[in-house]
Parts: C-alpha cells; structure tokens; sequence
C-alpha cells in the first residue's frame, strides 16, 4: 500500500501516479480537507498541508489505525466531491453523508482520547 498521501489519493481518484498534470488541484483539495480536519481536532497543532507531494501518511503523527483509516476516507471523500463531483444529486448527498458521519466518528474518538474541560478550574488569586 502506498503511503505517500498525494499518490495514494490520485490511485483512488482513478488518476496515474506517474501522471503530474492534476497534481496541483488534487494538493490543493487535499490541504483543504486537512483543514477541515484540523478544525476538529485531528492532526498535529497547528495543522498541517502538502507542500511537494513527498509528505506521508505518517507525517500526520496518527499513530492509531482506525483514526488513520477515517482521516484517509475524510480526505478522500473530500477531495472526490471537489476534483470529481458525481453527476447525480444521490451520489453527492451519499458522499456527504459518509464525510458527516465519518468527521463525528473523528470527534468522538479525539473527545474519548482528547478531551480537554471546556470549564477549567478557577485561577488562584495571588497573595500579596
């Protein structure tokens, strides 16, 4: 299996791996459902995005499988419904629906590991 994020995502939009020509647009994509990702918790802080198409699926620092198996389907499903939308309003509701519930799953799984107190404790007052 592929894990260079770039290629292993063109091999499952149909696209050759040694064909460069949509290499952009597909990049493009694929930080922008990076950013949908970081923006519920999921990645490293701070965010993270393609610059040259080398960068690996382990560079994320997911170190948990199942989370990397739905933060690859997120990505891909993502980066379908913009480079290659379906041409039935059936199909991309399906595609939307599957990223719904595959970014709660995310959720779910970062909040059981991730949770942080959205009420922290008081600040002591200082003494003078």
């Amino acid at each position: 299996m592929d894990t260079n994020i770039l290629n292993s995502t063109k091999k499952i939009l149909g696209l050759s791996c040694e064909d460069d020509s949509f290499d952009h647009d597909v990049m493009t994509h694929i930080n922008s459902a990076f950013s949908i990702l970081n923006d519920i918790g999921i990645g490293p802080p701070g965010g993270y995005a393609l610059t040259d198409g080398t960068e690996d699926w382990s560079d994320l620092g997911i170190l948990s499988i199942p989370i990397l198996s739905l933060v690859k389907t997120c990505v891909y499903l993502r980066v379908r419904l913009l480079f290659d939308p379906p041409q039935t309003s059936f199909l991309q509701a399906a595609y939307e629906q599957q990223i719904q519930e595959h970014e709660w799953r995310l959720n779910e799984m970062r909040e059981s590991t991730a949770w942080i107190d959205p009420n922290p404790p008081p600040i002591p007052e200082e003494v003078p």
